[in-house]
């Protein structure tokens, strides 16, 4: 295949999916005008925010406080935050938190380390409530986004709902900065083609809401997952929403429910993030081929065009370094990210200073995309079956927590010290939460 060949290809798809991403989703809002994130104020059910952790250290205690200070009753809303082995002090920092928040704040300790899956199914089986919001243990949330969240819920068929990620530590430096743009285009254009037909394909772990039915439904499929027979811990939530999708649920999603994280302030932290996307991204959308298609045309040619672009860049962009045609698609690349910037900066304009960034924040994106793509992608492709956190520089190597080589019931007796200091007689009223029989869940 030509050079030539391989960029109308490449632009082909790329175009496709520029159309899908920012024309096709502004006429879809267009057309459904206040339909387009319809809410309801009378649904005010019980709520479990789960929070799995793995060495956070004092910086969970943020997390937990800002579920604490949420605005949602609290009678109606539980926290329960899962320690998977960490091996430095988040349990010990969790754990003080939780014994002043007059038992609605619950830790839990994996004898062994599972994983972010198997630690959101296990608390998922403690909760007793009719919601699970999944938050992310490096996240603070704001004190309305759990009640936003839930104002999405507006039929039975709506199974989760998203809120938008945004950036904590904004001006630590410009990688940071950039990242600021490229989250704020992820939530408020690049999804609004699946928001409209409310199949959102990837809702983050950082701040979505789930209907607990739905995720006991799907656990004995959540349960195992793996690559080549290797369990893998990347791409949980993105896993996550295509079942819901592909069981056909309906996912939405809503700006009004912010949370904030922390983004890689180095290179090498930012390069480990785009693997572990990579992988992601491509075991997915080959898991995607066997029922995508079923969906809206639309959302269909989206689909298959961002995979086929994923597969295609890394090529072309080869073929252009050894034909001496990347510097001008590079120049002209920096001139569209200098556009979006601008874009950027109007659209934020009236935001306060330290909520915002330039416009010229997003230009390297210009040099660091053909890196990731076209280094990233192959080397993602070749290592499908890693089953590392790769995330946040953590320690991939946990050890056994104290206890592990007991029996099983035993050993959860030994391993999971849990905090719960309200009354049980206060959990158990109408409409609050009552605890489910082991028999209406599959087994382990």
């Amino acid at each position: 295949m030509t050079t030539g060949t391989l960029w109308v290809i490449c632009h082909c798809l790329a175009v496709v999916v520029f159309v899908n991403r920012y024309v096709g989703g502004l006429l879809l809002r267009l057309i459904r005008g206040k339909n387009w994130d319809e809410t309801r104020d009378d649904y005010e059910p019980t709520v479990t925010a789960i929070i799995p952790m793995f060495n956070e250290g004092p910086a969970i205690l943020e997390t937990l406080q800002s579920l604490l200070d949420s605005d949602y009753p609290a009678a109606k809303l539980q926290i329960i935050c899962v320690d998977d082995c960490s091996t430095d002090d988040s349990y010990e920092q969790a754990l003080t938190l939780a014994r002043s928040s007059n038992g609605r704040l619950k830790i839990l300790r994996n004898h062994t380390n599972m994983g972010k899956r198997r630690s959101i199914i296990r608390a998922t089986r403690e909760a007793a409530s009719e919601i699970i919001v999944s938050v992310d243990s490096d996240v603070v949330i704001d004190a309305n986004a759990i009640r936003e969240l839930l104002r999405r819920f507006t039929n039975d068929k709506i199974a989760a709902v998203g809120g938008w990620v945004d950036v904590r530590n904004k001006h630590e430096n410009w990688l940071t900065r950039m990242q600021v743009v490229k989250y704020w285009y992820s939530y408020f254009f690049m999804k609004n083609l699946e928001w409209g037909f409310r199949r959102i394909m990837c809702l983050s772990g950082c701040l979505t809401a789930y209907r607990r039915s739905v995720l006991i439904e799907l656990e004995p499929i959540l349960q195992e997952r793996s690559v080549l027979g290797v369990p893998i811990k990347y791409g949980e939530d993105r896993f996550l929403t295509r079942q819901i999708v592909k069981a056909g649920y309906l996912t939405t999603m809503t700006l009004d429910a912010r949370c904030r994280t922390f983004v890689p302030n180095t290179l090498s932290g930012y390069f480990s993030q785009q693997l572990r996307w990579r992988r992601s991204n491509i075991v997915d959308y080959a898991g995607g081929f066997s029922h995508v298609w079923r969906l809206n045309p639309i959302l269909a040619i989206h689909f298959f065009s961002l995979f086929a672009l994923l597969l295609v860049y890394p090529v072309a962009v080869t073929r252009a370094l050894a034909t001496f045609k990347f510097f001008p698609a590079l120049v002209l690349h920096i001139e569209v990210v200098l556009v979006f910037g601008l874009i950027y900066r109007w659209k934020t304009r009236k935001l306060a200073k330290e909520e915002r960034v330039g416009a010229l924040a997003f230009i390297p994106l210009s040099f660091l995309m053909p890196i990731t793509y076209a280094l990233l992608t192959p080397l993602a492709l070749f290592t499908l079956d890693t089953g590392s956190w790769e995330t946040r520089n953590h320690e991939d190597t946990v050890p056994e927590a104290e206890g592990a080589d007991l029996p099983e019931a035993v050993r959860d007796r030994v391993s999971e010290e849990i905090v719960l200091a309200a009354p049980a007689a206060a959990l158990t009223t109408t409409g609050s939460f009552a605890r489910n029989s082991q028999a209406q869940l599959p087994a382990a």
